[in-house]
């Protein structure tokens, strides 16, 4: 499930549009200033971002620039929503960084293909279709997990962490990395944490002979490594 950051000060659009975000199966969350938007990307890093312009304390393209320098937000994917419809406002918010540029009045049809389609091109595993990797397949839709048929039972977070690493195979991540990219670099979890998850995770992959997908790297982090090389007797 894709996490949105809707920022958005008038609440009534705000709220349309964070309906029809939650009914598209998209988990969203709501800041109505440039300082409470902050304050959420800090907290939990989204997929993606909706951004007025107008907002009060700060622009939405004031803070669009100040994300596109920050190494842990530049690659952050955002549009923006906003009723400024001249040619220059349009070219003022792409290139602070905008991937895409929406004005008012919108269409909710619209602006759910554009969230798609800017996913698509930035993040495609936050997408809910279906990951196979070697003999595993992760369907995000359904929250299954299975290997020829046979269904495995994770929990959400192991879920989340095996979609990561399915979408990734092949590649090192650190726990850092996995923390940032599964946890939401939420402040509060240790790295650490991170090795209970994964061992839960073989745990349940050991049902259906996988646990041996998940690799540890010494001294670098995990991998899923979709090989048939790896996977146990």
């Amino acid at each position: 499930m894709s996490r949105i950051l809707v920022v958005e000060d008038e609440s009534a659009i705000a709220e349309l549009i964070s309906i029809n975000l939650r009914h598209a199966g998209f988990e969203v969350t709501i800041a109505g200033s440039a300082t409470q938007a902050q304050y959420e990307v800090d907290r939990v890093l989204p997929d993606l971002v909706v951004l007025d312009w107008m907002l009060p304390g700060q622009s939405g393209v004031a803070l669009a620039r100040q994300w596109r320098g920050a190494a842990r937000t530049k690659e952050l994917p955002v549009i923006m929503l906003t009723a400024r419809a001249e040619e220059g406002d349009k070219i003022a918010g792409l290139d602070a960084g905008a991937d895409d540029y929406i004005t008012k009045p919108f269409s909710t049809n619209e602006l759910l293909a554009r969230i798609r389609a800017v996913l698509r091109r930035k993040a495609p595993e936050a997408l809910d279709s279906a990951v196979e990797v070697g003999p595993l397949l992760l369907d995000p839709g359904t929250r299954r997990v299975s290997r020829e048929g046979v269904e495995v039972k994770l929990g959400p977070t192991e879920f989340r962490l095996l979609h990561f690493l399915m979408t990734h195979p092949e590649r090192v991540h650190s726990r850092s990395q996995l923390l940032d990219r599964v946890w939401g670099d939420h402040v509060f979890i240790e790295e650490r944490t991170i090795d209970v998850h994964v061992k839960r995770l073989r745990e349940a992959l050991e049902r259906v002979q996988c646990a041996r997908m998940i690799e540890t790297v010494r001294g670098a982090g995990y991998r899923l490594t979709q090989q048939s090389s790896a996977l146990s007797a």
